[in-house]
C-alpha cells in the first residue's frame, strides 16, 4: 500500500535541518526498502525548505507512522507536523 507523508518544518528550525542532515539522510537510506522516494519541500526555487514528501510502499498506516515519527529530523523537533494520506498512481502510469 502507498502512503504519502507531508511534513511541515517548525519556522526558524534552519540550524536544526542543517546539523541533522546528514544522519535524516542515512535513516532515508536505511529505509529505502519502505520510502522509495523523499524530498525537501520549498515554498519557492531559492527559498528555504519548509517541509519535505516522501513516497512510501507500507503494509499499514501504522508502519508509516512509525517510519514518519522515527526520522531524526522529526525526533529533533525540525517538524511540526505531517499528514499521512493512501496514494494510488492514475492508470496511465506504470
Amino acid at each position: 500500500m502507498r502512503w504519502v507523508a507531508i511534513f511541515e518544518d517548525n519556522e526558524g528550525k534552519e540550524s536544526i535541518r542543517k546539523e541533522h542532515s546528514n544522519a535524516h539522510f542515512d535513516y532515508l537510506a536505511a529505509n529505502r526498502d519502505k520510502i522509495v522516494i523523499a524530498g525537501g519541500l520549498r515554498p519557492a526555487p531559492d527559498e528555504w525548505f519548509c517541509g519535505g514528501l516522501w513516497v512510501m510502499e507500507v503494509d499499514s498506516r501504522d508502519e508509516a507512522v512509525n517510519l514518519a515519527e522515527a526520522d531524526p529530523f522529526f525526533k529533533v523537533g525540525l517538524r511540526k507536523g505531517y499528514r499521512l494520506l493512501v496514494w494510488g498512481k492514475a492508470p496511465c502510469y506504470d
